[in-house]
Protein backbone atom coordinates (compact mmCIF):
# COMPACT_ATOMS: atom_id res chain seq x y z
CA UNK A 1 0.00 0.00 0.00
CA UNK A 2 1.21 3.94 -0.52
CA UNK A 3 1.87 6.03 2.17
CA UNK A 4 -0.75 8.59 2.19
CA UNK A 5 1.59 11.38 1.21
CA UNK A 6 3.07 9.17 -2.02
CA UNK A 7 -1.11 8.50 -2.47
CA UNK A 8 -1.62 12.19 -2.73
CA UNK A 9 1.49 12.89 -4.62
CA UNK A 10 0.88 10.69 -7.30
CA UNK A 11 -3.07 11.83 -7.43
CA UNK A 12 -1.50 15.28 -7.76
CA UNK A 13 0.33 14.62 -10.45
CA UNK A 14 -1.72 12.08 -12.48
CA UNK A 15 -4.06 15.35 -12.55
CA UNK A 16 -1.41 17.79 -13.94
CA UNK A 17 -0.52 15.35 -16.96
CA UNK A 18 -4.17 14.75 -16.84
CA UNK A 19 -5.13 18.77 -17.27
CA UNK A 20 -2.27 19.05 -19.49
CA UNK A 21 -3.08 16.11 -22.20
CA UNK A 22 -6.99 17.21 -22.31
CA UNK A 23 -6.78 20.93 -21.35
CA UNK A 24 -3.85 22.18 -23.15
CA UNK A 25 -3.36 19.90 -25.61
CA UNK A 26 -6.17 18.09 -26.60
CA UNK A 27 -9.35 20.42 -26.75
CA UNK A 28 -7.14 22.91 -28.59
CA UNK A 29 -6.99 20.36 -31.69
CA UNK A 30 -10.98 21.34 -31.73
CA UNK A 31 -10.16 25.24 -31.69
CA UNK A 32 -8.70 27.68 -33.95
CA UNK A 33 -6.23 29.80 -32.81
CA UNK A 34 -3.29 32.26 -34.48
CA UNK A 35 -0.35 30.21 -36.26
CA UNK A 36 -2.24 26.28 -36.14
CA UNK A 37 -2.34 25.96 -39.82
CA UNK A 38 1.54 27.03 -39.45
CA UNK A 39 2.48 24.91 -37.33
CA UNK A 40 0.75 21.86 -38.62
CA UNK A 41 2.18 22.47 -42.08
CA UNK A 42 5.50 22.27 -40.58
CA UNK A 43 4.71 19.07 -38.36
CA UNK A 44 3.67 17.63 -41.74
CA UNK A 45 -0.11 16.76 -40.23
CA UNK A 46 -2.88 18.14 -42.16
CA UNK A 47 -5.66 20.02 -40.30
CA UNK A 48 -8.22 17.68 -40.94
CA UNK A 49 -6.37 14.84 -38.81
CA UNK A 50 -6.43 17.31 -35.69
CA UNK A 51 -10.05 16.19 -34.49
CA UNK A 52 -9.09 12.20 -34.94
CA UNK A 53 -6.04 13.18 -32.64
CA UNK A 54 -7.65 15.22 -30.23
CA UNK A 55 -10.40 12.89 -29.73
CA UNK A 56 -7.94 9.74 -29.59
CA UNK A 57 -5.66 11.88 -26.87
CA UNK A 58 -8.37 12.85 -24.52
CA UNK A 59 -9.89 9.09 -25.01
CA UNK A 60 -7.10 7.31 -23.54
CA UNK A 61 -6.14 10.24 -21.20
CA UNK A 62 -9.36 9.09 -19.54
CA UNK A 63 -8.65 5.68 -19.22
CA UNK A 64 -5.64 7.13 -17.23
CA UNK A 65 -7.75 8.67 -15.21
CA UNK A 66 -9.53 6.22 -14.10
CA UNK A 67 -8.34 3.99 -11.51
CA UNK A 68 -9.47 0.30 -12.86
CA UNK A 69 -7.95 1.32 -16.39
CA UNK A 70 -4.65 3.55 -15.12
CA UNK A 71 -2.47 1.39 -16.09
CA UNK A 72 -3.93 0.61 -19.55
CA UNK A 73 -3.93 4.33 -20.01
CA UNK A 74 0.05 4.67 -19.25
CA UNK A 75 0.52 2.15 -22.28
CA UNK A 76 -1.47 4.06 -24.36
CA UNK A 77 0.19 7.26 -23.34
CA UNK A 78 3.25 6.38 -24.08
CA UNK A 79 2.76 5.09 -27.37
CA UNK A 80 0.84 8.35 -28.57
CA UNK A 81 3.91 10.53 -26.72
CA UNK A 82 6.02 7.96 -28.78
CA UNK A 83 4.51 9.23 -31.95
CA UNK A 84 4.98 12.76 -30.42
CA UNK A 85 8.34 12.53 -30.02
CA UNK A 86 9.21 10.65 -33.60
CA UNK A 87 7.25 13.98 -35.18
CA UNK A 88 9.17 16.30 -33.68
CA UNK A 89 12.34 15.25 -34.25
CA UNK A 90 11.48 14.51 -37.75
CA UNK A 91 10.87 18.24 -38.27
CA UNK A 92 14.21 19.23 -35.94
CA UNK A 93 12.14 20.91 -33.31
CA UNK A 94 12.66 20.11 -29.38
CA UNK A 95 11.60 16.37 -28.11
CA UNK A 96 12.23 16.23 -25.21
CA UNK A 97 8.97 17.61 -23.28
CA UNK A 98 6.95 14.61 -24.20
CA UNK A 99 9.18 12.16 -22.59
CA UNK A 100 9.00 14.18 -19.53
CA UNK A 101 5.00 13.91 -19.89
CA UNK A 102 5.72 10.20 -20.49
CA UNK A 103 7.99 9.75 -17.40
CA UNK A 104 5.62 12.05 -15.31
CA UNK A 105 2.83 9.45 -16.15
CA UNK A 106 4.61 6.64 -15.19
CA UNK A 107 5.66 8.24 -11.69
CA UNK A 108 1.98 9.41 -10.84
CA UNK A 109 1.22 5.29 -11.48
CA UNK A 110 3.61 4.06 -9.45
CA UNK A 111 2.53 6.69 -6.35
CA UNK A 112 -0.76 5.44 -6.44
CA UNK A 113 0.80 1.80 -7.27
CA UNK A 114 3.76 1.26 -6.17
CA UNK A 115 3.59 -2.39 -7.54
CA UNK A 116 5.08 -0.37 -10.69
CA UNK A 117 7.85 0.73 -8.92
CA UNK A 118 9.13 -2.99 -7.53
CA UNK A 119 8.51 -4.45 -11.60
CA UNK A 120 10.43 -1.67 -13.12
CA UNK A 121 13.03 -2.10 -10.55
CA UNK A 122 13.45 -5.58 -11.84
CA UNK A 123 10.65 -7.50 -8.74
CA UNK A 124 9.18 -10.36 -10.02
CA UNK A 125 6.71 -11.25 -7.76
CA UNK A 126 3.56 -9.53 -6.92
CA UNK A 127 3.14 -10.95 -3.47
CA UNK A 128 6.98 -10.51 -2.21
Amino acid sequence: MPSRIQLITGRVLTALVGLFLIGASGIPKFMDWPGKKEMMDKMGIPLTLLPTIGVIEIAITIIYLIPRTAFLGAILITAYLGGAIITHLRVGDPWFFPIIIGVLTWVALAMRQPLIFKLASGGTSVGK
